[in-house]
């Protein structure tokens, strides 16, 4: 029987309120860091984490409130003037604050927390005591280290200039071309997350290693959160093993009587529609009937896409829940590899679909880890370069459209496209060839390819080459498309662009003869005639010149495997991250907004999913990653089209 029988909800009220509060404690904590003498936040902290003591001794939780209690104390002796924040001090605190969120877990599968590791006791009984070890190894990062995050190596760093914070708008205009200056520029930040260098020193006091994901290993304060008797595994492990989500959403209250008062309208609408109905049966079809049918109609569909709309925005949430566990993971990797970083966050208001948010998780993770790893210098060769020591990452999230923006910045090493392209050919990744063709932004994009890594020597947190491979498939799984912007010597910028939902997708309506296909209208550049006389082959492939770029024509009747039947006479210019092409298509059938359907029991390869058109017509939504890996397996299009016009 469960440790909470009858108290279930009640457990689960105080566990959502004390993630919030234990995730605030965390942020403040690093800022804490950064001003010891903030008196504002040590008060802050000191509450919120008296609130999460009070809460745990309610459930009587004992081994939770003995270890809150002391971490408590443990603030009240800082805030009363009594020890010295220092950095062996914080990971110590943080080293408890880790140990208070592992209980979560256990008491998210409904049993009493077990007594919290014994070295974490000690050292937080010996900091109370003034005692505390001169070379403390910092704590962990406060969650597992997702597969490690390819690394570039960069050019030698160049002078960028004096001390003080870097000139993000400065860094925006070099790696953009467009002018810095005003709020627009530093909106218009893309980010950067470096994938550089070569091994670097660590200093001692960041010697301690990371655990993989999944391997057993010593934490810096002794036993991991799976290592209690009986080897049971905390809850946000046994989560990940189910690879469940959580069901749950919190909405405001003002949203929920939105769609509570559109509901009665169409229902009010809905009766005028039956009345208007029952007259127009019974013979009244005069021009005052029709009249008042044809506002109630359009009335309908108003109110039907602000219920829509409405229904949309419930399913919305701020982006700053899934920013807020970032400061601590950037501090505690920071600690570990003698770095001094500050993680910048900007736009935490910003709204996404809530599923959205969840698989957003892993490829943000991989970028943070990549930027402080690789990205950002040593302070000392930050010095030598005429930077600041201290590096600055910046996470940003805006609304541009109907598209959601995220930015992951560094004023680190940068990238260099000429390494990464012999670094790619050096690994068998591509030939000779093909890296003669690629432009800088094709080179930058190699980096996305599985095995990439310019690391000679591998460790627990990267050098194995899948890291960024796992960024481009999780966003490419969301619609979404990443760009790279670096420049060597002055930093990195990642733009990620998402759409706002998950749930509607707007795409273009293209046929194959009368058989139409939906594409994402977020690859679609263009839409443009295939004159035959403008179409060259080059290499037994068909290609067409757009604007002095030469690209390939790929008939979308050879991606589906169908029969040519006659030669295509539009084209859709598309573009993915890793390669532009012409898709030759029979005709075209408008732009939609797709409400997705999932094939979630039987999903053909190449079809993301479907949707239903207007006329009650369904059409599948074509996945074009799928279908371009395997374009290798169809006859190319001027195979085909010999073979159409000898027939």
């Amino acid at each position: 029987m469960s440790d909470f029988a009858g108290m279930e909800d009640l457990l689960q009220d105080f566990l959502q309120e004390s993630y919030d509060l234990l995730s605030d404690v965390d942020n403040k904590l690093v800022d804490l860091e950064r001003a010891p003498d903030d008196r504002g936040l040590l008060n802050d902290i000191f509450r919120g984490f008296h609130t999460i003591k009070g809460g745990a001794g309610f459930l009587n939780a004992a081994e939770l409130v003995t270890l809150c209690h002391l971490t408590e104390n443990l603030f009240d002796r800082l805030r009363n003037g009594e020890l010295e924040l220092t950095p062996e001090l914080m990971d110590v605190i943080m080293a408890a604050t880790k140990g208070v969120r592992e209980m979560f877990g256990e008491l998210g599968q409904m049993v009493m927390p077990q007594a919290a590791d014994a070295q974490v006791i000690a050292a937080l009984q010996g900091a109370l005591r003034g005692e505390l070890p001169g070379a403390a190894p910092p704590a962990a990062p406060a969650a597992p280290p997702p597969p490690a995050a390819a690394a570039v190596e960069p050019p030698a760093a160049k002078a960028s200039g004096a001390g003080g914070e870097p000139d993000w708008q400065a860094l925006h205009a070099s790696l953009t071309g467009q002018p810095s200056g005003g709020a627009a520029a530093e909106g218009q930040l893309a980010a950067k997350s470096e994938l550089a260098a070569a091994p670097t020193a660590v200093a001692p006091a960041a010697a301690a290693a990371v655990v993989p994901a999944g391997e057993q290993g010593p934490s810096p304060f002794g036993r991991r959160a799976t290592d209690r008797p009986g080897g049971q595994p905390t809850s946000a492990r046994r989560a990940e093993e189910r690879g469940g989500r959580e069901s749950t959403i919190r909405v405001d209250t003002s949203r929920l009587d939105q769609v509570l008062n559109l509901s009665g309208e169409i229902g009010l609408t809905k009766n005028r529609l039956t009345s208007l109905r029952a007259d127009i049966l019974a013979g009244k079809n005069d021009a005052e009937t029709l009249h008042a049918l044809d506002q109630a109609v359009s009335q309908l569909d108003l109110l039907v896409s602000d219920l829509q709309n409405s229904v949309m925005k419930t399913r919305m949430q701020p982006i700053g829940r899934l920013f807020q566990k970032y400061p601590r993971i950037a501090r505690d990797l920071a600690r570990q590899f003698g770095k001094d970083v500050e993680l910048v966050l900007a736009g935490e208001e910003t709204e996404v679909d809530k599923t959205m948010i969840e698989d957003l998780a892993d490829p943000l993770i991989h970028l943070i880890r990549n930027a402080v790893d690789h990205g950002v210098e040593l302070p000392d060769e930050r010095q030598a370069a005429g930077k600041p020591s201290k590096s600055l990452v910046r996470l940003e999230a805006r609304q541009e459209g109907d598209h959601i923006v995220l930015i992951i910045a560094d004023d680190g090493k940068g990238m260099s496209a000429e390494r990464i392209r012999a670094k790619a050919v050096e690994k068998g990744l591509i030939s000779e060839e093909e890296a003669n063709t690629l432009d800088e932004r094709q080179s930058l994009n190699l980096i996305f390819l599985p095995g990439f890594s310019t690391k000679t020597n591998i460790s627990d947190v990267s050098g194995r080459g899948v890291g960024m491979d796992v960024v481009k498939t999780n966003i490419q799984k969301l619609n979404g498309s990443v760009e790279i912007r670096s420049e060597p010597g002055k930093g990195s910028v990642f733009l990620i662009s998402l759409p706002l939902t998950l749930a509607i997708l707007p795409v273009l309506l293209v046929r194959l003869g009368d058989q139409p296909f939906a594409l994402p209208l977020s690859l679609v550049r263009e839409i443009l005639p295939i004159e035959r006389g403008r179409v060259q082959e080059v290499g037994g492939k068909e290609t067409l010149v757009v604007r002095g770029e030469v690209l390939p024509v790929i008939s979308l009747a050879r991606l589906l495997g169908w029969p040519f039947q006659r030669y295509p006479e539009y084209g859709v210019f598309m573009q993915t991250a890793e390669r532009s092409f012409i898709l030759a298509v029979d005709s075209f059938a408008g732009r939609d907004d797709a409400v997705i359907k999932s094939l979630e029991d039987f999903r053909p390869k190449g079809v993301a999913g479907v949707t239903t058109l207007s006329n009650g017509q369904i059409v599948l939504i074509l996945d074009m990653k799928e279908l371009l890996a395997d374009i290798g397996h169809h006859p190319d299009m001027a195979a085909g089209l010999r073979a159409l016009a000898s027939a």
